[in-house]
């Protein structure tokens, strides 16, 4: 017999009872004053970084940055929003816990529990606010073909979110029940927009059981954010620039709720991935930066420029132009750009992200530094070093 946890049997508390060890406004990043520490080879990836940041920006090129949850932890949120704010940036991507910390930083101010005291208490993740609210955001933002990124920056910025009636929710679902048979008038009735209508009943029959399991009210679910301003979701959502949430089911506290529904996810994850791989498809003169992302940025990177090349060839385009770089604590005294990928003997070897990377043509350079003072240094030449 195939048996399942019910997470309606958790204890879950109340996000305020947490003790946190991150303070967003103790601990964001003022570039102004930071005091930036980087070797003589780090200063030179900022520099050489920048150029070539500049030179896709007149292009028009993709400047694309995937980072690690930890960019967030560390303060870094106005930081990003000053570079996607200036145009230095065009598409940001992060994991589910990148969200997660900049939500909770918009929600509240406070971040970061203490995984081992929690996990043995049998209360790690498990918090009301933060597994409610965004999970709720994405199954809403599905439904209003939302990515996963989108869903949270839009709550943020509207301080909730719109629950459609009973009405509307039954009608997409009874439409796509009959779409599926009959054609349905002001439908476009073709594979492609049979599996649109199917896609958009599926997304409405997952808002509806959400608003019968918790009660949910017609119209504005109110959420206040009294931090806004700290979160890179509502800034880029407010600039209007992408920004792709890559999730892995089960990775994240919000998978602890009763409110989490993996189908919705899938279908803003789907289309925060497929957005991403366009970016992607754009990058031949552009830049692409992987900082703290040691398994994330580098699959989806290669599946995406694959994708990519595939289109790109039909039409007689090429995608080769374009720079890699990559930022990490961990120290590689293999030199990617000189020697290419070592040989299996070697521990550089299975350092992931550099061997990934390294494979997919365009210029590939991996540059140890604390992703602190990285960004602040490449922020402050790119402000102060106008050319």
């Amino acid at each position: 017999m195939n048996r399942s946890l019910s997470r309606f049997d958790l204890n879950i508390l109340p996000l305020s009872s947490r003790v946190n060890k991150l303070d967003i406004e103790r601990d964001a990043i003022n570039p102004a004053a930071y005091p930036v520490n980087l070797s003589d080879e780090a200063w030179q990836d900022v520099e050489t970084t920048a150029d070539e940041i500049r030179r896709a920006k007149e292009l028009g090129a993709a400047r694309m940055l995937t980072y690690g949850a930890h960019s967030i932890k560390n303060g870094l949120g106005l930081v990003l929003a000053r570079l996607i704010e200036g145009g230095w940036i065009t598409h940001l991507t992060t994991n589910g816990a990148g969200v997660i910390h900049d939500w909770e930083f918009a929600y509240q101010g406070f971040s970061g529990e203490d995984v081992r005291r929690y996990t043995t208490e049998g209360q790690f993740g498990v918090w009301e606010e933060t597994g409610k609210y965004i999970n709720l955001a994405i199954v809403a933002g599905a439904y209003a073909s939302l990515g996963y990124g989108a869903s949270v920056g839009k709550m943020i910025a509207d301080e909730g979110f719109i629950i459609p009636t009973d009405e509307e929710l039954c009608e997409a679902i009874q439409n796509g029940a009959d779409c599926a048979v009959t054609p349905v008038p002001d439908i476009s009735y073709d594979a492609k927009g049979v599996a649109l209508c199917l896609d958009k009943a599926a997304a409405a029959s997952d808002l509806l059981a959400a608003k019968r399991l918790f009660n949910l009210p017609d119209g504005k679910y109110s959420i206040p954010h009294a931090k806004k301003n700290y979160s890179i979701a509502f800034r880029a959502y407010q600039a209007n620039v992408p920004f792709s949430c890559c999730p892995m089911i089960g990775c994240d506290i919000i998978y602890t709720h009763p409110a989490n529904c993996c189908a919705a996810i899938g279908r803003a994850a789907q289309r925060d991935f497929l957005q991403y791989a366009y970016s992607v498809s754009q990058l031949e003169g552009g830049v692409y930066l992987s900082v703290g992302s040691a398994v994330l940025s580098p699959m989806i990177f290669e599946k995406s420029l694959s994708m990519s090349r595939n289109i790109a060839k039909q039409k007689n385009r090429r995608i080769d132009d374009f720079a890699i770089h990559v930022v990490d604590l961990a120290k590689s005294a293999w030199d990617w750009t000189k020697n290419g990928e070592p040989p299996m003997d070697d521990p550089a070897y299975y350092l992931r992200y550099c061997k990934t990377f390294s494979r997919m043509g365009g210029r590939m350079s991996y540059c140890s530094a604390d992703n602190r003072s990285w960004f602040v240094a490449l922020l402050n030449n790119l402000e102060n070093n106008l050319k």
